[in-house]
């Protein structure tokens, strides 16, 4: 019996909900590529600014819509024409938030490529595993960052290197400064001892070669079903896995967001800030959605601290913003915000993480304007429900579905639980993954007959709204990153007079949850700093442990398995003897 047929499909009551002007069923997609859909926006938008990008300081870049378009052809020709890529070949984008991103993003996918986003945080052991995994043959890389490629590149397919500037497009004279600050003062810029082509030269090489007739050839064969990215993500083990999001599936997730705000979005007017990564699945299809309708694109490299976002919020009319619950609270407690709060803001949207009561009342009392809370997964591309402008919104709900989707709870023989009880959220519409890259197993397991597990635990009211009760058993949700125990211990695991070692998440009012370790040490044992200076190698800094514990013993089950959530109710229960990291 097919999966979820065993019982009979509840009423979808969220179908009451939706506001007047939302249709329930997406709307035909008459876009059959990502390319496509920028291709559409360039010629519609040609002169408008698509992507400013804002520095701390408020010094700035703009790219408008028809030159993102023509340099992303030409970058489409230099990958294909100078470098040789066949299509499906893998491409790694490692840069933070900057007028390249969209550039390289859309070359990539122009040239029928794979795209492959990736941390820029990443150590080097996680980018050796993301680079080899995946095949990627090209690494598009942030020049602040090139100096761990000598021990990456030996392990990787990677044949081509092109490093990019942060202030990429911006004025001479303004780049100029910004490279002075780099070099002199914050010292940020290492040195690069690998072979290299610069980002500007390989757009000279691709504008060489780069003809319409030629460049149309590229998307010969590609469609909806062509994977257009891989997007990586943690699998059941802990080991990351890439998630195969085909361009139907981003295409389809930015109509579905887009026809679910209904008329709150007005084209070719809107300015959006976006402080949040676009190698972040939520961060990049939204901008995505953005881009289709002709928003201006503020970019901020980084959102830490808070402060680096106030030139962008004074110097322009931000409509829209998207965050995680963190970056939310951290503009709260910035009293240049709370003092001359954006005036123009219409709404916010929030994902990544849970968003906070709190937070979304005083949001809403000192900026006047809603966050929209949303839900979904990396393996969903990624949005799956939201609450709707303009209907019912529900505190701590994560909204009913977006349009085509179905979600359901159910319990561990996947039997449909009754209204209000919790259970497994699984989710089925045309956003879902194709399934993981070079992982049958994971992707039997979290695919089931078109439905994607989420491993996250819900309850449905009667209205078709859920609520999130419970994360993933083990997983921690660190700022809006997620960090799996297996990767932290063993790393700790390695260190010498480490015995064993258990790693779960606790409360933390500054990034929602932090990293703590329990250890159980040989005589004498490492030290703290030991063991945190360890992780800071092998791991990103987001991963780290904030706490360390050390005990006698870990709670394992008859076969030897540690068990975290003993250790989770023990943290939660008492508050024992831990050294800060």
């Amino acid at each position: 019996m097919p999966y979820l047929e065993r019982v009979e499909m509840p009423q979808r009551p969220w179908l009451d909900h939706y506001p007047a002007d939302v249709d329930p069923v997406l709307q035909e997609v008459t876009l059959p590529h990502l390319p496509a859909l920028a291709r559409h926006a360039a010629s519609t938008y040609a002169n408008t600014i698509a992507y400013t990008q804002v520095m701390a300081n408020g010094m700035n870049g703009s790219l408008k819509y028809r030159e993102v378009d023509v340099h992303s052809d030409n970058f489409a020709a230099y990958l294909r024409e100078t470098l040789g890529l066949k299509p499906g070949d893998r491409v790694a984008l490692q840069i933070p938030n900057s007028l390249a991103y969209p550039i390289v993003a859309f070359g990539v996918m122009k040239a029928g490529l794979v795209l492959v986003n990736t941390n820029p945080l990443y150590t080097a052991p996680e980018m050796v595993h993301q680079f080899k995994d995946s095949g990627a043959k090209v690494l598009v890389v942030s020049d602040m960052f090139a100096d761990r490629l000598p021990e990456v590149l030996p392990h990787t397919d990677i044949e081509t290197v092109v490093t990019v500037r942060i202030s990429e497009f911006f004025t001479p004279v303004v780049a100029g400064v910004i490279r002075l600050v780099q070099k002199v003062w914050s010292r940020t810029l290492p040195k690069i001892t690998v072979p290299h082509t610069s980002f500007q030269d390989a757009l000279k090489a691709g504008e060489k070669v780069c003809t319409k007739a030629q460049a149309e050839t590229y998307l010969e064969g590609v469609g909806p079903d062509s994977l257009a990215a891989l997007q990586y993500t943690g699998g059941t083990t802990g080991v990351s896995k890439g998630a195969m999001l085909s361009h139907g599936n981003l295409v389809s997730n930015t109509m579905q967001t887009l026809q679910m705000l209904g008329g709150y979005i007005a084209p070719g007017k809107e300015t959006a800030l976006t402080p949040l990564p676009l190698y972040h699945i939520f961060a990049f299809t939204v901008n995505v959605m953005w881009f289709h309708v002709g928003a201006r694109n503020i970019l901020i490299p980084t959102p830490r601290p808070p402060s680096n976002l106030k030139r962008a919020f004074e110097n322009y009319k931000i409509t829209w913003t998207v965050g995680v619950n963190t970056l939310f609270n951290a503009l709260l407690n910035e009293r240049w915000f709370t003092d001359s709060p954006p005036k123009h803001l219409k709404a916010s949207a929030a994902g990544g993480m849970s968003l906070h009561d709190s937070v979304a009342k005083r949001w809403l009392e000192v900026t006047g304007t809603p966050i929209v809370e949303g839900y979904g997964l990396t393996e969903s591309s990624p949005v799956l429900s939201f609450n709707p402008l303009g209907g019912v919104f529900k505190d701590n709900s994560i909204g009913i579905p977006v349009p085509s989707t179905e979600i359901a709870c159910v319990d561990e023989k996947g039997a449909q639980v009754p209204v209000g009880e919790p259970g497994e959220l699984i989710a089925k519409g045309p956003q879902i993954m194709q399934g993981y890259w070079q992982s049958d197993a994971e992707t039997s397991n979290a695919l089931r007959d078109g439905w994607l597990h989420t491993g996250d635990i819900a309850q449905m009211d009667s209205d078709g709204y859920f609520t999130i009760v419970d994360r993933k058993k083990d997983m921690v949700l660190v700022s809006g990153f997620n960090v799996y125990p297996n990767d932290v211990e063993e790393a700790i695991a390695a260190v010498p007079g480490v015995l064993e070692v258990g790693v779960i998440g606790v409360p933390d009012e500054k990034s929602g949850e932090a990293v703590r370790a329990y250890v159980v040490a040989s005589a004498p044992a490492p030290s703290v700093e030991t063991i945190v200076a360890h992780c800071r190698e092998k791991l990103s800094a987001y991963k780290v442990p904030s706490s360390i514990v050390f005990v006698d013993e870990l709670p394992k089950s008859p076969i030897g398995k540690i068990l975290r959530r003993e250790l989770r109710d023990q943290a939660m229960s008492a508050s024992p003897s831990t050294k800060g990291a």
